[in-house]
């Protein structure tokens, strides 16, 4: 799965992707209901919101490429509107072999989400609830892969993450121009590996592939 170009239509993700007919009425689905609850709640920049397919759904989907051929449990924190994490679940139910947790602290976007995954037809965690809290930390445990879009500057992404880590863990952030200043402030405090791959929607963006996370310690 590798888009080249511009995907503006349910048809291009399609081709782009190399998904089912099933998947892709789902995100059509999904599509459907962003812009009619984007009337009573902001989900996205309203600037975005007749550009779905590119800036969410393909932003969001070219994470699925770099997933570990064995990932099973996935959390996207801070969820919002559902970018990445309500799309890779939409991705992974076409083979039914992963898990997907999204935590969203809005009671509203967590109801958007709900809504979402019902309409679609596809089975997901969404949960209520603050990332950093010490009951999520407990009903979530350790995870396979984490996802984050848009959520906060790397070192506070990380500080959030951490709990969520096991030896094998991979974090797949989408960030901004600023990531290398990002990376070198969150250096100072956490040890880890890192990837950067370039954006498929934004030249000036990464995907940050990040592993063995481990805080560093004083002296």
């Amino acid at each position: 799965m590798a888009p080249t170009g511009r995907i503006d239509s349910p048809e291009s993700f399609q081709a782009a992707f190399g998904i089912s007919r099933e998947t892709r009425d789902r995100l059509v689905t999904y599509a459907d209901l962003l812009r009619r609850w984007q009337k009573t709640i902001n989900l996205v920049a309203p600037s975005t919101l007749g550009d779905v397919w590119h800036r969410h759904f393909t932003d969001s989907a070219q994470l699925w490429k770099f997933r570990p051929s064995d990932a099973q449990k996935w959390l996207d924190l801070g969820s919002g509107a559902g970018f990445p994490g309500l799309v890779l679940a939409i991705l992974g139910a076409e083979k039914a072999a992963t898990h997907h947790i999204l935590v969203e602290s809005d009671s509203r976007k967590a109801a958007f989400l709900r809504e979402v995954a019902r309409a679609t037809g596809i089975t997901v965690d969404i949960l209520c609830m603050r990332i950093e809290n010490p009951e999520t930390r407990v009903k979530i445990s350790s995870v396979d892969c984490i996802t984050a879009r848009a959520l906060a500057p790397l070192p506070r992404l990380l500080e959030v993450a951490a709990p969520y880590f096991k030896s094998s863990t991979l974090a797949m952030f989408l960030k901004g121009r600023d990531v290398a200043a990002e990376i070198e402030q969150a250096v100072q405090d956490w040890r880890f590996d890192y990837a950067l791959e370039p954006s498929v929607t934004d030249e000036g963006a990464r995907v940050v592939l990040l592993k063995a996370l481990k805080p560093k310690r004083e002296g």
